[in-house]
């Protein structure tokens, strides 16, 4: 992050918290980046108190950008409660930022008071938890402590508890880092920042062309959204809030505020409580990242030739069917065949959730247990087309989850009971016992995705 240079952030000093109270700590990731030997008192003077890591970044960085938030263009943001607190590779050799989430004031905090609800804390654990689980590209929660504040919010009873959070995610780089410096018309930086994303996020040797690295990274970042949102539809997933500075160059779904799993296919299903037109609906997620993508070919278009991007940007919806074709695939437990049965299996289990007989996590579930979705549980012709186009594509469960009573699903009921012991009860064996399923669940799938 340094090497871009001091035009791409701001130094800032995180909050002094009155507590650390360790309520989530991701030890998985932990080992996968060499931080698997900290010690609960090293994990609260890193990912609470922000005392830097050996060898790492020394000063906290808010990072600068700008976004259309529900299409309408805001200059006034960057990192408003957050920052990128360090840099490590993973067991992959991928580059991963520490970010966080409620560390304090920056200059991007407007009136706001730079701090996270323990509430938006533990949704956002769940959050990431469950689509780690699904096979989606997601930020990791790497840490979550409860510091001991009381704060004061409009959407939920107040004063209500307070933490920080620390998120592993590869790259904060998003679109609407881009959008800023062609706001300024900065265009050395913004061919900076494409060969930043081209070798620390892609792994690709940037060239001399500017133009042509423009256009690679283009086409990286058209592929990578498509499959992020395919990848949403597969798992029934509603982020709530898609504006353009909170996509990420890499593909990779991140910021969890009003995210909500819809139960059944139902392409108006909206997570947010104030997008009342529903522009980042269920149905309606494809559409809103394909508009962010527009904005991405905008602001390149400062370094390379406008029609190529033109091009690019009208291939991502036959980007996006051939992905979504995979995601449906996948979660069915299918391995890929024949691309024309391919698009047909994948029509027969569109029409089978469209008609909503079955929940999105039953029908999945069901299938990859070894049961007949065509048989009594539903007994309509969707479902027995589907049936029928299944017919020996299946193999034969991996893991004991797939005989469970019943699927582990997400639901906004079960989240708020999960929430309410917590907030009633300081009875955080709810949210333990949750994530010990999701792990479960996350085995299964990655049983039958490794042909085990």
């Amino acid at each position: 992050m340094l090497e871009l240079g001091d035009a791409f952030y701001d130094a800032v000093e995180p909050a002094d918290f009155p507590q650390c109270t360790p309520r989530f700590l991701n030890r998985r990731s932990a080992e996968r980046v060499g931080l698997g030997e900290l010690s609960d008192e090293q994990w609260a003077a890193h990912f609470c108190r922000f005392e830097p890591l050996a060898d790492n970044l020394q000063q906290p960085l808010a990072l600068r950008y700008h976004g259309h938030q529900f299409r309408v263009y805001n200059p006034d943001i960057g990192d408003g409660r957050g920052f990128t607190f360090a840099q490590l590779r993973d067991d992959r050799g991928r580059l991963l930022d520490f970010g966080t989430k409620g560390s304090g004031l920056t200059p991007y905090s407007r009136t706001a008071d730079g701090r996270l609800t323990l509430k938006g804390g533990v949704r956002e654990a769940l959050a990431t938890e469950m689509l780690e689980a699904l096979g989606v590209n997601t930020s990791k929660t790497f840490a979550l402590f409860e510091t001991g504040e009381e704060l004061v919010r409009g959407d939920e009873p107040s004063p209500t508890r307070s933490s920080v959070l620390t998120r592993v995610s590869h790259g904060h780089i998003r679109i609407g880092s881009f959008q800023r410096l062609a706001f300024y018309g900065e265009v050395e930086n913004i061919n900076a920042l494409v060969r930043y994303c081209l070798s620390n996020l892609y792994g690709e040797q940037p060239g001399e062309d500017a133009n042509e690295n423009a256009l690679r990274l283009f086409d990286l970042v058209s592929g990578a959204t498509a499959r992020l949102a395919a990848s949403y539809l597969a798992a029934g997933f509603v982020h709530g809030v898609l504006n353009s500075d909170n996509i990420n160059v890499t593909g990779e779904s991140f910021d969890y505020g009003p995210w909500r799993f819809t139960p059944e296919w139902d392409p108006g299903f909206t997570a947010a409580y104030f997008d009342h037109y529903g522009l980042y609906s269920f149905g309606r997620q494809p559409e809103a990242i394909q508009w962010d993508l527009a904005q991405f070919a905008g602001s390149l278009s400062l370094v390379t030739d406008a029609p190529p991007l033109s091009e690019g940007l009208a291939r991502w919806s036959d980007r996006f069917e051939d992905e979504l074709v995979s995601a449906l695939l996948k979660r069915l437990g299918v391995q890929p065949g024949e691309r024309a049965a391919d698009r047909e299996l994948a029509a027969s289990l569109l029409r089978a959730l469209q008609s909503r007989e079955a929940t999105i996590d039953r029908l999945f579930f069901d299938w990859r247990g070894g049961r007949d979705p065509g048989a009594e549980r539903y007994p309509s012709e969707h479902f027995r087309a589907l049936a029928a186009q299944l017919q020996g594509r299946g193999s034969a469960p991996s893991h004991p989850y797939w005989s469970d009573a019943e699927p582990c699903s997400m639901h906004i009921d079960e989240v708020e009971e999960i929430w309410s012991a917590i907030a009633e009860r300081d009875d955080w064996k709810p949210f333990e016992t949750k994530v010990a399923a999701i792990h479960r669940m996350g085995e299964a799938h990655s049983d039958q995705r490794s042909g085990a």
